[in-house]
């Protein structure tokens, strides 16, 4: 199979699982208890022989943070809206990164821990991002109040960077270019939520102020 059609197809249905699954609270539940185990998993390999105390808390405490973020309020049902937002908008800046990156990029971020990312690809990045919040609060989740929507988008581009910063820093000490081939043509399961690791507490955190 072209490598770039089974990217695409193994992305599609990590996507769907993802959606599909944060869309009910057991499924929700379920679904992250395992892919923090599989990440625990991945990062273990990753740092063998090495320290592990800081590289496990890399991974616990958003897991753990997630958990608390699909916690229904005593006078509420389970509502995943800001978590599916988070998805959409991670996922968003991702893609045109690395979209914009590549046709664009010239000054490198960090060359020596990941080469690809691009100041470029990052400005594109948030652009596109502070596009996607208005789409998905406007039409995709109009739950989700417009204002929260765009200052998430302001931050969700930073932490992802350093999410996925730290994981290549690990990666790049273990002398790996994936921390495992689960999903193919993407790699490990820490390689699809290494965006995820400093984006979950800050969302946390911003939820819990303006509540």
């Amino acid at each position: 199979m072209n490598e770039t059609l089974k990217r695409a197809l193994s992305g599609a249905v990590y996507v769907a699982v993802m959606w599909i699954g944060a869309s009910y609270e057991t499924s929700f539940r379920l679904l992250f208890i395992i892919l923090g185990l599989a990440c625990i998993y991945e990062m273990r390999k990753l740092r063998k022989g090495k320290k592990k105390n800081i590289a496990f808390l890399y991974v616990l405490i958003p897991f753990f943070l997630i958990q608390l973020l699909g916690i229904p309020d005593s006078n509420s049902a389970f509502d995943p809206s800001y978590i599916l937002l988070m998805f959409v908008l991670t996922w968003t800046f991702d893609t045109f990164a690395y979209l914009v990156g590549v046709k664009f990029g010239k000054h490198k971020i960090m060359p020596t821990i990941s080469p690809k990312k691009s100041w470029e690809g990052f400005g594109g990045g948030i652009i596109f991002t502070i596009i996607s919040a208005y789409l998905t609060a406007s039409y995709l989740i109009p739950e989700i109040d417009l204002k929260q929507a765009i200052v998430i988008s302001l931050f969700v581009p930073f932490t992802a960077t350093i999410g996925d910063f730290v994981e290549s820093y690990y990666k790049r000490k273990a002398g790996v270019k994936d921390s495992g081939n689960f999903i193919p043509g993407h790699g490990g399961i820490l390689d699809r939520m290494d965006a995820f690791m400093f984006t979950i507490p800050a969302l946390y955190i911003y939820l819990s102020l303006i509540k």
